[in-house]
């Protein structure tokens, strides 16, 4: 009798993703599209003459300033929670928030800037690019705000954790797109106001 040996293949363990963050990965996705479309409408609307040249408002620093710090803070908030250091986190999402909002507050003070400048909404195409690309920005930012508080609300129930980094990671990965979408328009706006 002889011996019978059988290879058995293990399976191979294929990619996932979490349900969530796929659906992140495609709203951020169809931002991108957006922003791509209009910020390539401005150059060819540019391009086609009677531009109003203005300077852009001094408070789109202080905006871009805010914005930086904020990711910082919550990715020192997401490495607080792979350590379980839960008041540390908690302190880091409420600093993450009042940044968002002061972002916002700065983004409204930029927008009386323009009018000071007598750059408006109507009119001339010049002004109402930068009021719908900063508007809509400023938009999607309140969205992430309110992926913060729920972030925040989760974390004071302790329902992130090491155990559980889910929500924190798909908070930290669209507020981080939304800084690097800000520094793209703040630079693209450099370059074509």
């Amino acid at each position: 009798m002889g011996t019978n040996i059988r290879l058995v293949e293990s399976p191979q363990k294929t990619l996932s993703v979490h349900p969530h963050k796929f659906a992140l990965w495609l709203f951020i996705v169809s931002i991108v599209m957006i922003f791509a479309s209009l910020t390539s409408a401005f150059i060819v609307k540019q391009g086609e003459g009677s531009w109003l040249e203005y300077n852009l408002p001094s408070m789109f620093w202080f905006t871009t300033a805010t914005i930086l710090v904020s990711s910082v803070l919550l990715q020192w908030g997401y490495f607080a929670a792979k350590d379980d250091q839960f008041k540390k986190l908690n302190t880091l999402l409420v600093a993450t928030i009042v940044l968002g909002l002061l972002f916002l507050a700065g983004q409204w003070l930029s927008w009386k800037q323009l009018v000071d400048m007598e750059v408006y909404f109507a009119g001339n195409p010049a002004g109402s690019f930068v009021y719908v690309l900063t508007g809509l920005h400023a938009f999607h930012l309140v969205t992430g705000l309110v992926f913060l508080v729920i972030t925040l609300i989760s974390a004071l129930k302790n329902r992130i954790g090491s155990g559980n980094m889910v929500r924190m990671e798909m908070c930290v990965t669209y507020w981080h797109f939304l800084g690097a979408l800000w520094i793209y328009l703040f630079i693209f706006l450099i370059f074509y106001h």
